[in-house]
């Protein structure tokens, strides 16, 4: 009967010792490592940083994702100052700047419609959601000019601007996402999770891992990891309900198994994940960093597995962000090809907006309760 008591008590105790274990591993980081420290410096960089176009005409996606997370950090620690100067600044772009708006036929633009929906949800002031909402929309709507593939995507209830490239898997879920949490509109996150599931059937390996693209057969680092976000957000808001929440939280956590087989010694993810010679690369490494860390405070993850790699992770990629609030070891943007050594001749650069907004993700993940 004495035994019994014990096992019992020692069965309560279960869940606070993996609280405590994750508050450990996730929130207990010496000077200089600290979430709050590293957000602070990377996100007050953004407020007088220059536009990153995309083609020289519109705001690219790496500068309204840099954009979001410099937001929704300000808005986590309650930073009124640095939330006004960041709405400031968007403020100025959608009315002495308008032109820079990005029109809404391409997946890289559309996905620019994340930016004002978070506006909204940080502010409920309503012309955000109306400058963010055609950006959702018109990813489901046939523009007057259209491919017979893009019809074709269409017709099977998917996003005419389905091309099967990773990269996309964050483009389209994100908006659709943000739509969902904006309007409470079943019809957003739906049609994201069915476009997922299109993803991980065509593009995802035995291995947990996704080719670039169908002819791109190559494991690259920051696609993998706008998979990884992708299905992380996306899991986030999913309903418990949806017919295809149970194979995406497959994907994600094959994925996340495979990351931890291939984590470099450091901590670190290389620029191809499964070649231990190439370079390591920081904005795909962050993504990883991301998606474990919610994993873990979700609770999809077990937490004396993953939080440790999760931990390993962050204490690798601090130093790689300089006094100034620039992360280098940042890969430029980098479209498919079939070919290793392309991948492996990237060049790399400091402050890049990719690397920027997906540190800005792992500080948001990390003090997040």
């Amino acid at each position: 009967m004495i035994m019994r008591k014990i096992l019992f008590a020692a069965f309560l105790l279960l869940p606070f010792q993996v609280l405590f274990a994750q508050k450990t591993a996730l929130t207990d980081f010496p000077e200089g490592y600290h979430p709050k420290e590293v957000g602070k410096l990377i996100a007050h960089r953004f407020v007088n940083a220059k536009h990153a176009l995309h083609a020289g005409k519109w705001i690219g996606y790496p500068e309204t994702f840099y954009w979001n997370g410099a937001l929704k950090f300000a808005a986590l620690t309650k930073d009124k100052t640095l939330t006004g100067l960041i709405k400031n600044k968007f403020d100025t772009l959608v009315s002495k700047e308008s032109a820079l708006l990005p029109i809404m036929n391409h997946v890289d633009l559309n996905m620019f419609g994340r930016l004002p929906l978070e506006f909204y949800k940080v502010t409920k002031d309503k012309k955000y959601l109306e400058l963010g909402l055609p950006y959702a929309d018109t990813q489901w709507i046939l523009p007057e000019k259209y491919s017979p593939k893009q019809k074709e995507w269409a017709d099977k209830g998917f996003s005419w601007q389905t091309r099967l490239w990773i990269d996309d898997m964050y483009m389209i879920t994100i908006v659709q996402t943000e739509a969902y949490k904006a309007t409470g509109d079943r019809k957003y996150i739906d049609r994201a999770a069915k476009e997922m599931v299109l993803y991980l059937d065509e593009l995802q390996r035995p291995n947990g891992l996704f080719y670039h693209a169908p002819d791109a057969p190559f494991y690259w680092g920051r696609g993998n990891g706008w998979m990884a976000a992708g299905m992380a957000d996306l899991l986030r808001e999913l309903p418990k309900d949806n017919k295809d929440r149970l194979r995406i939280m497959e994907g994600y956590k094959t994925m996340m198994e495979s990351l931890k087989k291939y984590q470099q010694p450091g901590g670190m993810w290389n620029q191809l994940i499964d070649d231990p010679e190439i370079w390591a690369e920081t904005s795909g490494s962050a993504m990883f960093t991301y998606a474990l860390v919610t994993g873990v405070k979700q609770g999809w993850l077990d937490t004396k597995t993953y939080a440790p790699v999760a931990r390993k992770a962050w204490m690798a990629l601090v130093p790689y962000v300089n006094e100034k609030g620039a992360v280098s070891g940042i890969c430029v943007g980098t479209n498919k090809k079939n070919d290793k050594q392309y991948y492996y001749d990237r060049p790399r650069q400091t402050g890049d907006y990719h690397g920027q907004a997906a540190y800005m993700w792992v500080v948001y993940a990390l003090l997040e309760i």
